[in-house]
């Protein structure tokens, strides 16, 4: 009997359970979790370089970069088609509201406009969705002791219950978007969508009119 080969398999499945004990939504504890988190830490492991990816058009000389702003677009609309279903039949309007009130609720209270930003949203769209949830009572706006101008925005106890018993369809949304990637997979998209949510933001939070958006990023940038 092959005792090394026994004692390695002992230690790996301590090492399994080590990981599943400390992250246990990972992997499930049982033969197929195990066999995953193999399978995953060997595809980490290599270091070769894949092939090139194969995107529609791409015979016909489509750029990768037009590929990726269409997959990017795609993406977002079947999130949106997801969140739709996850507020079906519940006092939210849009996927919208309930991220304004995820945020506060992480966050904490801030400014209408620290809000909409964080949001993505221009002012127009923003302001309208933060009156729409003050009508509802899902928040609530007080003056701001650092600057009477300022109103500061803060869920109330109603937009957290409403909030709650919806999130448990709102997390199965988010686990549908990220579909069947695997652990390293979702930390590598993250890593990737983080470096160009970190480009992108600075330059939309300088509100630049959109008939000199294209040319000034242009001149400021190489592509």
């Amino acid at each position: 009997m092959n005792y090394t080969l026994i004692k390695d398999l002992i230690d790996l499945l301590q090492e399994f359970e080590t990981k599943i004990q400390a992250c246990p939504d990972l992997y499930p504890g049982n033969v197929q979790g195990f066999k995953s988190w193999i399978a995953d830490n060997e595809n980490a492991g290599q270091k070769e370089h894949p092939e090139e990816p194969y995107w529609e058009g791409k015979e016909n000389g489509r750029t990768p970069e037009s590929a990726i702003s269409t997959l990017l677009v795609h993406l977002n609309r079947y999130a949106k088609t997801y969140s739709k279903s996850a507020i079906s039949n519940s006092e939210f309007s849009t996927q919208e509201d309930f991220i304004y009130l995820i945020n506060l609720k992480a966050f904490g209270e801030m400014t209408k406009m620290a809000l909409i930003k964080k949001n993505i949203h221009d002012k127009p769209v923003g302001m309208l969705i933060i009156a729409r949830l003050l009508r509802q009572g899902l928040i609530e706006q007080t003056d701001s002791e650092l600057d009477k101008r300022s109103k500061l925005i803060r869920i109330t106890e109603r937009g957290l219950l409403i909030l709650e018993k919806q999130m448990e369809k709102i997390r199965q949304a988010t686990n549908i978007v990220a579909g069947n990637l695997n652990y390293h997979e979702k930390m590598e998209l993250i890593r990737i969508l983080n470096k160009l949510d970190s480009f992108h933001y600075p330059i939309f939070s300088r509100n630049i009119h959109s008939d000199q958006l294209i040319n000034i990023i242009y001149d400021e940038y190489s592509f």
